[in-house]
């Protein structure tokens, strides 16, 4: 509790502590004191919270060391460590391992023939686009690395401590993806440069004809690649802290290869170094199979061909027979590394495409054509060995601007993680950045075009292009190449299983769990085996430009959605989002994104759409069984945004007709240990709702909120999980409240939300109105019909829902019969239409019943009928079921005179209305009690189906003393204050009868249905004379028999009649079994009892309908 005052000076400040009477006042001993005795205002609050004192020192001294994360490598007996604090700045800890892992394998080996098939200019733009991607992503990432302490765990902690578990696990799972897969890149990177550059005789696999060399070079590229990968794998698993040590020694080789570079540049302005490369008419010739580039040479004053004349001719002959193109083109010598000062760079300037297996052709070179040949696979010539376009190339390219997040990883390391994230990465990716784009430029203006396109070297002999441009010496980028990608695979191998480990251990992955363990020392050993599966596919793909774009679709997601953090963040504005770094922008972040998911379509539209794939799919497997994690995200808050924009949206008043679908409120029953008394009427709604629309669960508890919190919170626990046992989608809403009575009428009148209010109220039939410890439970129930019919909500009452099937359940044939009496407005059409969209009633036919009187065309009616149905695209079979008016029974005037009588003696008796209603369970009681008495004397003669008598005065008498036993005695006092006959309530009377008449039609025509509907007439308007329901209620156990009848409830006169009614008892006197059989005396069921169900009104009009299931 927060009080806000203006502060004051009272008579009292000025005086010393010592001084002042209140303190001190009394002698305590020292023992005895407590810490904080100047504040004992808060001495309570202490035990609870902490003193702000010790929770700054707290705070003060918070490291965000992940557990398992940090080495143990001193000896077992060593007492346990303190952690330093620690000590990496922003060169050391951020940008020296930004610029190690940005700074790879695509730099060296494919970078130059990037340039040359796309140009200098295309090639501008792709690297441009790339840099802008990493640089719009980094100031999203600085922001959110700024904005509180960043844990340790980098990109996955940022997102998913943003955008919750659901986005963090899915893309956590996909950047896990890129990096092991960035490991086998860096891997085959390795084996490239050692078996084409270092040392081309290691090749296990040697081809077997001439055009088998690239299938002979992927073979080895996957021997050695697994070699390699194993290796690295041990090194990994030995200790992380050798790779560590080495990481220096790898970007090292890194540094010196780029200056060697800068250093080759600057010395062909005034050196250019002497690399011949031989061309036949404009095509480059591959340099493998000769040295002397010329058709024939003079050899002691002698013309003798040419090793290359071999190659091209069937003899070394003069005269013998070449190739055509050999013969008509001369054989040129050019240089393959002009200098910057040469004018190149103009000849570069455009792209170059080819298809595979073109050509490599220097342009404006003179070549005689000729007709298409049969390319003979031995010629000397250098081929493309893949087909090259502007898509491909970004894809390929990408990966080389990636590694941004390796400072974010490194955050536990960091003194002032805040401070040096977004320094050491931006100024990472602007050194970056400048390498890249000064050298698309500078080799460009170096480099002969055909040389550029030449990926591997052939026309040099198999040296690398990039290493002849290198000073002092080709083996400089060779070497710092080599050691560079092996120092990239590792640290990918070792930061990939560390990344899964933390996944797994946040338990949202159920099934990645077991790689959360390790071995004792944290080392995650059972992901690093899972990783190295994983890298091990990527080697088999044994192409570097293959496995490129695939990692490249994972970075790209991975940083789409640290830029949609930023921006959510940003948009949603919480109080929590106070970055420190200040130069972002929402739109910045947005535009970031969009450039993500624009390289992604660009790079390759299929990879794309696979790596979207997996990630939905890791989404909806996290959604759907993945463990709750409230980290405070942006999509919840987006969420809440979006509900309050919608909600202010939606209309408050009623929806449109063909908007309206059934928004239930459930009314749940508990017992005396917070359990859901009926778990099947939640089966029924996710029924009916199928996760659609609005489903407010609620229930009540008696008593006071301050005396049961913790049973309400304890019932709450249990209906929700009852909700996702039975798959219910929906809120849960608990009132404690004084009685029952008013908070059934509190949730009716305040669930929901402004638009999203429910229209529909679902509760069970009060079947524990017979028990003497719930005695106003009928009134209720009354009561809660007339709050339904007063808020203008459906009211569906289901009886015997235990009876109702659970979700697992199918019905494979049945009947749904409607019971049309009056309109309702449509909801009694819709019921059973919604029911059929669930696959337990799918295959349950409709039957629609409707009622004519006398002055009635039936036939008409029936055509009527069908045609609303087909208007309603509804498919129902039709039946006209036709009530005339019959004589009044015996049974009915007697039903009807009990109940007046009733009435009029406890009206005699000057009770007051809880006494009357008191005296009327005392009747009850004894009632039932005569009966049973009754029963086990006499037996009744069988009744017949059809009971139809004329109410005379003899029958009158006849009845009154007919099977009269000294049992039941308890009928002379209520008959003895009798009206007669003659003034009885006629309007009673004939509610009743047409109780009767309709109770014995719906035994006949729906005994075999699978469930059946009847809508029931509102509640009367005259609520005088309630303690009578309790009467007829008591008097009338059957299912809508049950309902209140006569003075109570005189307009819900149905099925309360003796036409139907027996189990081998008289209609009159067979304590009302019921058309349907629900209830017995005593409260056991009946013999052939079927179905229950529920009833409901449209909004509009204020009726009410039953569902019903028969029991068997």
């Amino acid at each position: 509790m927060w009080v806000l005052e203006p502060l004051a000076r009272s008579p009292g400040d000025g005086n010393s502590r010592e001084n002042s009477p209140f303190i001190n006042h009394v002698d305590v001993e020292p023992e005895n004191c407590f810490e904080g005795k100047n504040m004992a205002l808060f001495e309570e609050e202490m035990d609870s919270n902490p003193m702000v004192s010790s929770l700054l020192n707290k705070l003060a001294n918070y490291t965000n060391l992940s557990q398992g994360v940090v080495e143990h490598e001193e000896d077992e007996d060593s007492k346990r460590r303190e952690v330093k604090s620690p000590r990496m700045g922003t060169f050391i800890g951020v940008y020296l391992p930004c610029l190690q892992n940005i700074l790879g394998v695509i730099l060296f080996l494919r970078l130059t023939w990037i340039v040359g098939a796309a140009g200098v200019l295309e090639s501008f733009l792709i690297v441009s686009m790339c840099c802008t991607c990493t640089m719009l992503t980094a100031i999203s990432m600085s922001a959110i690395a700024t904005n509180g302490v960043v844990p340790a765990g980098g990109s996955y902690y940022m997102i998913s401590r943003s955008l919750g578990p659901e986005f963090g696990g899915a893309v956590g799972l996909c950047f896990y993806l890129g990096t092991t897969f960035a490991g086998a890149m860096y891997i085959l990177g390795t084996i490239e440069i050692f078996l084409t550059y270092i040392s081309p005789s290691a090749a296990i696999i040697q081809a077997e004809t001439v055009g088998d060399e690239a299938v002979a070079m992927l073979h080895n590229m996957r021997v050695y690649g697994t070699c390699t990968l194993v290796l690295m794998a041990m090194v990994v698993f030995v200790g992380v802290k050798y790779v560590n040590k080495l990481a220096l020694v790898f970007l090292a080789c890194v540094v010196l290869s780029i200056l060697a570079i800068y250093a080759g540049v600057i010395k062909t302005a005034f050196d250019p170094p002497d690399i011949p490369v031989c061309l036949l008419g404009n095509r480059t010739l591959s340099r493998r199979g000769f040295d002397v580039c010329a058709k024939v040479h003079i050899v002691n004053n002698s013309t003798m061909p040419t090793a290359l004349w071999g190659l091209f001719c069937n003899s070394s002959m003069p005269n013998a027979t070449c190739d055509e193109y050999f013969a008509q083109n001369n054989v040129t010598e050019i240089q393959g590394i002009p200098g910057v000062a040469s004018g190149v760079l103009l000849d570069n300037l455009w792209s170059s495409y080819a298809d595979k297996g073109a050509f490599v052709e220097r342009k404006g070179t003179p070549s005689v054509p000729v007709p298409e040949e049969n390319r003979a696979s031995g010629l000397p010539y250098v081929l493309t060995d893949i087909m090259t376009y502007f898509t491909m190339l970004v894809g390929i390219y990408f990966p080389s601007v990636t590694g941004i997040m390796a400072g974010s990883n490194r955050s536990g390391d960091l003194r002032d993680a805040q401070k040096s994230i977004p320094t050491g990465t931006i100024l990472a990716i602007v050194t970056t950045s400048f390498i890249y784009l000064s050298c698309i430029v500078l080799f460009g203006a170096c480099i002969e075009g055909v040389i550029l396109r030449d990926k591997f070297g052939e026309a040099l002999q198999g040296k690398l292009v990039i290493g002849m441009l290198a000073w002092p010496s080709p083996w400089v980028i060779v070497i710092g190449s080599f050691f560079s990608t092996c120092g990239a695979g590792l640290q990918s191998l070792t930061g990939a299983p560390r990344l899964l480990q933390a996944i797994a251990r946040d338990g949202i992955v159920p099934f990645l769990q077991v790689f959360g363990h390790g071995k004792a020392n944290g080392e995650p050993t059972w992901a690093l085996l899972l990783t190295a599966l994983i890298c091990e596919t990527g080697i088999l793909i044994a192409s570097l430009d293959s496995v490129a774009p695939i990692l490249s679709m994972f970075f790209l997601m991975c940083y789409m959605f640290v830029n949609l953090a930023c921006a959510v963040q940003t948009l949603l504005r919480t109080p929590n989002w106070r970055p420190r770094f200040k130069y972002y922008h929402w739109a910045l972040s947005f535009l970031g994104m969009s450039l993500c998911l624009a390289l992604m379509f660009i790079c390759s539209w299929y990879y794309a759409l696979f790596a979207m794939l997996i990630a939905g799919c890791i989404y909806k497997y996290i959604e759907y069984r993945g463990a709750e994690k409230e980290w405070g995200d942006g999509i919840r808050g987006l969420s809440l945004n979006a509900a309050r924009f919608a909600l202010l949206r939606v209309e408050h008043g009623p929806p449109h007709t063909k908007n309206w679908r059934p928004q239930v409120l459930v009314m749940l029953s508990l017992d005396e240990e917070q359990c859901v008394k009926h778990p099947r009427l939640l089966s029924l709604t996710t029924q009916l709702k199928a996760g659609k629309g609005l489903t407010i669960v609620g229930s009540v508890l008696e008593g006071t909120y301050l005396d049961k919190h913790s049973e309400a919170q304890r019932a709450e626990e249990n209906i929700r999980a009852l909700m996702s046992a039975e798959k219910t989608k929906g809120f849960c809403q608990l009132v404690v409240s004084s009685n029952l009575r008013d908070g059934m009428s509190h949730l009716i009148q305040s669930a929901g939300l402004g638009g999203m209010k429910h229209n529909t109220v679902l509760m069970a039939w009060p079947e524990s109105w017979k028990r003497e410890d719930n005695t106003f439970s009928w009134k209720n129930f009354v009561e809660t019909v007339r709050d339904t019919t007063a808020a203008q909500q459906a009211l569906l009452v289901a009886k015997n829902v235990d009876l109702f099937p659970q979700n697992q359940e199918r019905f494979s044939d049945g009947d749904i019969d409607v019971w049309w009496v009056v309109h309702d407005g449509g909801l009694l059409m819709l019921l059973p239409f919604l029911l059929r969209q669930h696959k337990v009633w799918r295959k349950c036919r409709m039957r629609i019943f409707t009622v004519a009187q006398v002055d009635d065309n039936s036939i008409q009616m029936k055509k009527d009928l069908q045609v609303f149905l087909y208007h309603l695209r509804i498919s129902a079979q039709v039946e006209v079921v036709e009530m005339g008016e019959n004589d009044i029974s015996a049974f009915t005037y007697e039903k009807t005179l009990m109940m007046e009588q009733r009435s009029q003696m406890l009206r005699q008796m000057q009770l007051s209305k809880t006494e009357r209603e008191r005296e009327a369970q005392l009747i009850h009681d004894r009632n039932t009690a005569s009966h049973s008495v009754v029963a086990t004397r006499t037996q009744a003669p069988p009744t017949p189906d059809k009971v139809q008598m004329t109410w005379t005065k003899e029958k009158l008498a006849a009845e009154k003393f007919k099977n009269k036993e000294p049992g039941a005695s308890g009928f002379k006092d209520l008959f003895s204050l009798k009206p007669e006959w003659g003034s009885l309530n006629q309007s009673n009377v004939r509610r009743m009868h047409t109780a009767v008449k309709l109770n014995g039609v719906v035994l006949s025509r729906s005994r075999g249905a699978q469930l059946v509907l009847l809508n029931m007439p509102g509640p009367p308007k005259n609520r005088q004379g309630d303690e009578n329901c309790i009467l007829s209620v008591c008097r009338l156990r059957g299912w809508v028999k049950a309902v209140p009848v006569g003075t109570c409830l005189a307009s819900l006169p149905l099925l309360t009649g003796s036409q139907g009614l027996g189990d081998g008892s008289s209609g009159a006197r067979s304590e009302a079994h019921g058309a349907w059989g629900w209830g017995r005396s005593g409260g056991q069921p009946g013999p052939s009892a079927r179905k229950a169900g529920s009833g409901g009104r449209f909004p509009a009009n204020g009726s009410w309908l039953v569902l019903g299931r028969w029991q068997r």
